[in-house]
């Protein structure tokens, strides 16, 4: 209990439930339509954002939010067009990022800055900053989702029959995209570029295991989202390890356990049937 009188400690709780509730929401859009690629080449290609923001002393989350976003839209505009495959744009893009944010970090003035924080992560560094921006992307993506919760599910599950009953399926696959950037830049200090991609999916995978709608795979994979974050905190902590790499290790580990769970028990009733 001592732990909760630390302001940075305080701020690490409240980060985590705010990212918990953001990639709970767009991270059940990323696991049913299947664009966990595309989240992966997203998170890679904003490192370029932060090479670019290190270059010219702007703040690196902005500069690799603007950076996301215009890399979004360029992966969705290139794969729907017949010329190019959509893993094609994907690499493309990732590449890019990798290579840009190298180049412009190591071209930097002064000291060659420290990247681990942006490639791991450490969530009892966050700030006042990294707070608000995940409290209003919290908000806005809740808005968003309770007003066109069925239109998603449906773009989600099955684009072009969405689309033949005249939804706006174009336009809200870039805004979802754009969310998908922003949610990826808003937890890089938490887990940072090589984690974050697995805060999107792994909650949302085990939340899977016990139901199939989309409404209850986001309530439950913010749960296990936090829980594991919790965890990860609490280890990082007292033993001094990224934090990053602790929460993905309990959020792997809490899936591990209910998948193992969930397969008992259908070798259970497979069991009872035989007998019967």
């Amino acid at each position: 209990m001592e732990l909760l009188h630390y302001t940075f400690f305080q701020h690490a709780l409240i980060g985590s439930l705010l990212a918990s509730v953001v990639c709970g929401m767009i991270g059940t859009y990323i696991v049913t339509r299947r664009l966990v690629f595309i989240s992966g080449g997203l998170t890679h290609a904003s490192f370029g954002g932060i090479g670019l923001g290190l270059y010219t002393g702007i703040s690196p989350i902005l500069s690799a939010a603007i950076f996301a976003i215009l890399s979004a839209f360029g992966v969705e505009w290139l794969g729907k067009r017949k010329d190019m495959r959509e893993d094609s744009a994907i690499a493309v893009f990732w590449a890019l990022g990798m290579a840009l944010g190298i180049i412009f970090t190591y071209l930097s003035p002064g000291y060659t800055p420290d990247l681990s924080a942006y490639l791991f992560g450490n969530i009892l560094t966050i700030n006042t900053s990294d707070i608000m921006l995940l409290a209003v992307l919290a908000a806005v993506l809740g808005i968003f989702f309770f007003l066109f919760l069925r239109t998603i599910v449906s773009i989600a599950f099955d684009s072009e029959f969405a689309r033949s009953q005249g939804l706006p399926v174009t336009a809200l696959e870039y805004v979802l995209m754009m969310f998908i950037a922003l949610t990826i830049v808003s937890c890089l200090r938490m887990v940072g570029i090589v984690l974050v991609i697995s805060l999107l999916t792994i909650p949302q995978m085990t939340a899977n295991l016990f139901t199939y709608r989309f409404g209850h795979i986001i309530g439950l994979s913010i749960g296990i989202g936090y829980l594991s974050c919790l965890a990860g905190l609490l280890v990082s902590f007292y033993t001094n390890v990224p934090s990053g790499a602790s929460i993905i290790f309990f959020s792997i580990l809490i899936y591990v356990v209910c998948k193992g769970w969930k397969s008992l028990q259908t070798f259970r009733m497979r069991k009872e049937e035989v007998k019967q």
